[in-house]
């Protein structure tokens, strides 16, 4: 599996931080972006595709909500996620105000290697962003991190690329990808861009890449890794989590490789996930 440092091992020492509201907005219908602050003296890495657990403030709710990263800036200590509203526990996280304290375990698991992803742009590969619905906002983050303008001025060989994939004409986040990447639209009703997916539309505007970094609903990331069976490709992979941690193995995928905690051929997607290279996973 991954050659980094185990994602049990990092998860288990992961902080419960209480973090304050300092922003929450429907930016499209049923779609919140809720910007939280840390402490200053408990600012942590972030890499670009981890998730946090967010505790709602109801003790009805015992398990708290995982949700993508989208956006994290160290200095200030802000941390930004976009999420839908998809049942009482994210209803409660729409409904918070500025000021507002909640609990925040993470950041969680393992993202994209953004620093071989530079290297590669400094080659002049092609590097394309895949995000299908609720899988854009991860994609947001991961292109500002890769410096699409150039590092002080620096030219650019290669070339950063976001496909991202929307049911209708509510492109939420869509402006924001100006200036960190090349911009393709896809919809299912055909409204904005290409009438598809955004495997379509990658095939519409001539676009082929040496790697792919993709996040989106499980039928979005089969076709991807079908796709991609001749390019680097890291797959972002969303399950029902109840703990985080990888303790209570409910958030299992299917992998190539036998687990070396489990001893049997899958993954905790908290733990060595989300992001995998697509052949590492069964989907």
């Amino acid at each position: 599996m991954k050659n980094q440092e185990s994602g049990e091992s990092r998860n288990r020492g992961a902080a419960v931080h209480t973090m304050t509201v300092t922003g929450n907005t429907e930016i499209a219908d049923g779609i919140y972006s809720l910007v939280l602050c840390y402490e200053e003296e408990s600012r942590p890495e972030v890499t670009p595709g981890q998730f946090v657990m967010i505790y709602p403030r109801d003790s009805a709710h015992l398990l708290g909500r995982p949700i993508s990263i989208c956006e994290y800036e160290r200095e200030s200590g802000v941390l930004r996620l976009v999420f839908r509203v998809s049942g009482e526990g994210t209803r409660e996280l729409s409904e918070l105000k500025d000021g507002d304290r909640v609990r925040v375990l993470g950041p969680l698991g393992n993202g994209y290697p953004v620093e071989e992803l530079k290297r590669r742009i400094a080659d002049g590969q092609n590097i394309v962003l895949l995000g299908g619905g609720i899988g854009i906002p991860p994609m947001l983050g991961l292109a500002k991190s890769l410096g699409f303008a150039g590092e002080a001025g620096e030219p650019v060989r290669g070339t950063v690329r976001a496909v991202l994939g929307y049911r209708d004409s509510g492109l939420f986040l869509s402006e924001e990808f100006s200036g960190c990447a090349e911009l393709v639209i896809a919809t299912e009703d055909g409204s904005c861009g290409t009438r598809g997916t955004v495997l379509d539309a990658m095939r519409e505007n001539g676009m082929t890449a040496d790697v792919i970094c993709a996040c989106g609903p499980l039928p979005m990331l089969r076709a991807v890794k079908t796709y991609a069976q001749h390019v680097d490709a890291y797959l972002s992979l969303e399950e029902r989590m109840a703990c985080g941690i990888g303790v209570c193995l409910g958030c299992v995928c299917k992998t190539a490789g036998v687990d070396p905690h489990s001893k049997v051929n899958n993954a905790r997607v908290c733990t060595e996930g989300p992001v995998f290279r697509a052949e590492e996973v069964v989907l």
